[in-house]
């Protein structure tokens, strides 16, 4: 018998082994969840190929011929494999394995990402992470990372996101710092104080605010700020407000240790700073990626 024709007799000798196992049709069908007609006519169809009966039935239950035991026996071991097989791939399934790269701004991974690490890994100890620290917008895909965290208001329509947290941008200083120079009330004051500043354009930095408040009447200020020292990342930011430096504008989280320990104290409770951080940030992965 040609290959092509015993592979189309897959099925049936697994139903075989089935009616082996159970002892009946009514039974076998029922494991199977298929009707007993349709179990008595795939038996047939294989003792048709065959050219020997397999079972003889009985009203109770059914004996299986010396050819239709021999076929049992030497196909049962490799049936019984497959499902071994296949109940382990279902496993790798339900357990989360394999290596993910990330790729997170260097401000949030640090502060956030990294001390939740261990804790990831006590509940996933198959998973390894391999993370990238960068505050480039990286082209996830052809780089090879899995997930990227975006602080970032515009999502790749070509990618898939879910909101991480929300996050709201905050005007800080030390109180040594407020105490020589004096706190401003109004955006516009900020003009006459040491400023530190994301340099998103060259030359000074510009600032804008929104009113808040009970009778919030949409005003808005923008001023342009300056002062000592400006740098692409908040930590750096953090760390030179917290040396007296000036008055810095961050993303709450880079700011929320220093806020919580009494060293850095919040500026403008009335005015909320805009188009300066994204208000959420997103996990983002492409579309159709298979992440472990």
């Amino acid at each position: 018998m040609d290959t092509q024709r015993i592979e189309a007799l897959w099925t049936h000798l697994h139903w075989l082994n089935v009616l082996a196992a159970q002892g009946s049709y009514t039974a076998a069908a029922a494991r199977l969840g298929v009707s007993k007609a349709a179990m008595s006519q795939r038996i047939a169809e294989l003792e048709r190929v065959a050219g020997v009966p397999l079972v003889k039935r009985t009203t109770r239950s059914v004996r299986f011929t010396e050819a239709g035991l021999r076929l049992v026996e030497d196909t049962r071991a490799e049936f019984d494999s497959i499902a071994a097989s296949f109940a382990s791939v279902r496993e790798m399934a339900d357990v989360a394995r394999g290596t993910v790269r990330v790729t997170a701004p260097v401000a949030f991974a640090r502060q956030q990402l990294v001390p939740r690490l261990a804790q990831f890994s006590r509940a996933h100890p198959e998973v390894r992470v391999q993370l990238e620290l960068s505050d480039r917008l990286t082209s996830i895909a052809s780089e090879g990372f899995d997930l990227a965290i975006r602080h970032s208001a515009q999502v790749p329509e070509t990618h898939v996101a879910w909101k991480l947290c929300d996050t709201r941008s905050v005007i800080v200083a030390t109180r040594a710092y407020l105490k020589q120079r004096g706190t401003p009330q109004t955006p516009a004051d900020l003009a006459q104080h040491d400023c530190l500043y994301y340099p998103r354009t060259l030359g000074a930095g510009v600032w804008s605010f929104e009113k808040t408040g009970r009778r919030v009447d949409g005003a808005r200020e923008t001023v342009t700020v300056n002062g000592p020292f400006s740098a692409n990342n908040s930590e750096a930011l953090r760390d030179a407000a917290l040396e007296h430096l000036g008055i810095a504008l961050l993303p709450d989280f880079s700011a929320q240790a220093a806020l919580r320990a009494g060293k850095l104290v919040v500026l403008l409770a009335n005015w909320r700073p805009v188009d300066a951080f994204a208000a959420q940030l997103h996990v983002v992965r492409p579309y159709g990626a298979q992440v472990p």
